[in-house]
């Protein structure tokens, strides 16, 4: 009888024992597994900021000096690119770059490149009154996508609409589309602003949107300039709850003063980064170096061009927060 005492306590100590090394061996097997899950996605950047990538090798060796780096101009929102291009491309330190940069925006760029101030340009494509002015001045200007953007419309995030398609957009830019009850939201008129001729986005939603369409007068607010003079100048978007405005998406989403806003869907597309890359988003458009197509081949202001265009200079851009072209 004792014996079998015996016997039966010590399967069970073998039970407790068995237990026991499982228990351990799970306990290891999930600690192992959690810093091997760690170690894998540390450094990584998040889906939330997937248009700004830090982690890219990028080559710092200075390609120019700052003697022979061509003259540069840039739309207010080009120039985080270009300014990124010349601290990688020239060696100077970012804090400095207000040193050697002397930027305007796309009209007052197209001129200065027009009329020989400047060498290179980067902005969105010429509008029909700056292709007339560079043809005036006999100049034939070379236009090359550097990196992809979109064109998005953008109202209060309270507005109850979330996507419009192409042709309801042009229908509410003639006028046949009045109130965002038509269109799903509440019976409030839409406030459709637009920007000044030969802005980048006036000649976007004229080109991407519009096209051969008509569009109507725009929204005006007095402005005063001077000793007391008003003059009637293009309202800007001012994000009331029935507002419609249009711009870039770079320019909208890094620079925008509003944080109140949303982007509307187009034709049922969101505009961000991936659809953006993917073409899916069926406004997408780019940014382009413009320089004189008489430049020489063997100059420097090619050589700036080939140097954007490279591996090297669309990582600069890709680390700068825009899309790619290559």
């Amino acid at each position: 009888m004792l014996e079998n005492d015996n016997k039966q306590k010590s399967n069970e100590l073998v039970v407790w024992i068995t237990i026991f090394v499982i228990a351990v061996l799970l306990i290891c097997g999930g600690v192992f597994l959690m810093f091997t899950n760690w170690g894998e996605n540390s450094g990584k950047p998040s889906d939330n900021n997937q248009n700004v990538d830090n982690t890219l090798n990028v080559d710092t060796k200075p390609i120019f000096t700052i003697d022979n780096y061509p003259k540069v101009d840039a739309s207010t929102a080009t120039q985080p690119l270009t300014n990124a291009v010349l601290s990688n491309f020239v060696g100077i330190d970012k804090k400095e770059l207000d040193n050697y940069t002397d930027y305007t925006n796309t009209h007052s760029a197209y001129l200065r490149l027009i009329e020989g101030k400047k060498d290179l340009i980067v902005v969105t494509q010429p509008s029909a009154e700056e292709l007339a002015y560079a043809k005036e001045k006999g100049v034939e200007l070379e236009v090359i996508p550097v990196v992809y953007d979109a064109f998005v419309f953008m109202v209060n995030e309270k507005n109850l609409v979330n996507n419009l398609s192409i042709k309801q957009i042009q229908d509410i830019y003639q006028r046949k589309i009045t109130n965002w009850s038509e269109l799903g939201g509440e019976n409030e008129d839409i406030l459709a602003f637009q920007r000044p001729v030969n802005s980048g986005s006036q000649t976007g939603m004229l080109n991407l949107v519009m096209k051969d369409l008509e569009i109507m007068e725009p929204l005006t607010q007095e402005v005063q300039i001077g000793m007391g003079d008003l003059i009637d100048a293009i309202a800007d978007y001012d994000n009331a709850k029935n507002s419609l405005g249009y711009s870039y998406y770079y320019y909208a989403k890094s620079m925008y003063t509003y944080d109140n806003i949303k982007f509307l869907s187009i034709n049922g597309v969101a505009p961000n980064y991936e659809n953006i890359k993917s073409g899916a988003y069926p406004l997408k458009t780019a940014y382009y170096i413009v320089i004189n197509k008489n430049e020489p081949e063997d100059g420097q202001v090619r050589k700036l061009v080939n140097a954007l265009l490279s591996t090297r200079g669309q990582l600069v851009a890709k680390e700068a927060g825009y899309v790619p072209v290559n």
